[in-house]
């Protein structure tokens, strides 16, 4: 049986004689050629390349969380808690894990459907909280998250309904992925959202499924209550991620704290580099937020890893907790205060 060394050297012995010794760097290097010469090919050369080199750091941490906040457990409450509407429209995939994550906090998890907006069969006003889940509404034919926002753009009944509910100062509002591409096109209707960027193709020019490392940035968002400065690993799946904007308007949102999440690589260093960050956005910006925190929206799929057993990797003290329970968690007791 082998074992492990950290000299960074792979080396096979016959009794006491080294019959091969290679650097470990090397080996992965010619073990992934082929596919980065594929990929070279096939996406952004540029990415390919940026993810090839980052085999050579020999000193890569790999993932690194820190946590500035204790881990809580799922809440089991003997009353219905808040309703939150688990929104969603033609393509979107992602409504049951969302529902089972505010359910897991304490909230009334209701399944809600554009058709039964846009018919008047659900009032929105009925509802604390609304939540526009990932997937790829329409197959993502008219670009991500834009066929679903014109839905309520050009319909006077969804239009007025969406409005009303953004206007209340009782109201949050979260949008993750094709929901957030989505909420980002709905920025005239949200208040304090009028600087919300649009989201774009991601540089690689492909589809990006990863466990990344986010940021939680100071914010006023609702959702992030007491993370701050927190690192955290985070399911990323999208290919239209990318908040494509001058450095001014980054540095102009940031002194507005609407910021709410960043990509870091595995330094802990907030990053534009692929594939830490994965679809190149300016400054590592993934996640935004409004003047008064009501409304967030973000690229990561903080629904996919509300528990330890979700992660394909985290630290084993964790057990089955994770931290983004905590940002579902704090909406509970936003809307209950």
């Amino acid at each position: 049986l082998g074992g492990v060394t950290d000299d960074g050297v792979f080396t096979i012995r016959r009794g006491p004689v080294p019959v091969v010794e290679r650097p470990l760097i090397e080996l992965l290097q010619r073990w992934s050629s082929t596919s980065y010469q594929i990929r070279k090919l096939r996406d952004n050369p540029e990415s390919a390349e940026a993810e090839f080199r980052r085999l050579k750091d020999k000193y890569d941490p790999g993932l690194t969380p820190e946590l500035t906040f204790g881990l809580e457990s799922h809440t089991s409450r003997d009353t219905a808690g808040p309703r939150v509407a688990i929104v969603r429209e033609q393509g979107v995939n992602g409504h049951r894990e969302m529902a089972a994550a505010f359910h897991a906090a304490g909230f009334t998890a209701v399944d809600v459907h554009m058709s039964d907006i846009i018919a008047g069969r659900v009032d929105l006003q009925s509802f604390r909280g609304l939540v526009a889940c990932g997937g790829f509404s329409f197959g993502d034919v008219l670009g991500a998250g834009r066929g679903w926002a014109n839905t309520i753009l050009h319909n006077q009944q969804a239009r007025a309904a969406f409005e009303q509910f953004f206007s209340r100062p009782d109201t949050f509002a979260l949008g993750v992925c094709n929901g957030c591409q989505m909420m980002a096109q709905l920025r005239e209707l949200i208040p304090g959202a009028e600087s919300w960027p649009a989201f774009q193709r991601n540089q690689s020019e492909q589809f990006e499924a990863r466990l990344s490392l986010v940021r939680v940035e100071e914010s006023p968002s609702i959702f992030l209550t007491g993370m701050a400065g927190s690192h955290l690993p985070v399911v990323v799946s999208h290919g239209e991620g990318q908040v494509a904007i001058s450095a001014d308007q980054a540095e102009q949102l940031t002194d507005q704290q609407q910021v709410a999440l960043r990509y870091v690589d595995n330094y802990g260093k907030v990053t534009e580099r692929y594939p830490a960050n994965p679809n190149g956005s300016t400054g590592g910006i993934t996640s935004l937020t409004t003047e008064d925190g009501r409304f967030t929206v973000m690229m990561p799929h903080p629904e996919r890893v509300f528990r330890g057993s979700q992660l394909s990797w985290s630290p084993s003290a964790w057990g089955d907790a994770s931290p983004w329970m905590t940002m579902f968690n704090n909406a509970y007791r936003w809307s209950v205060a």
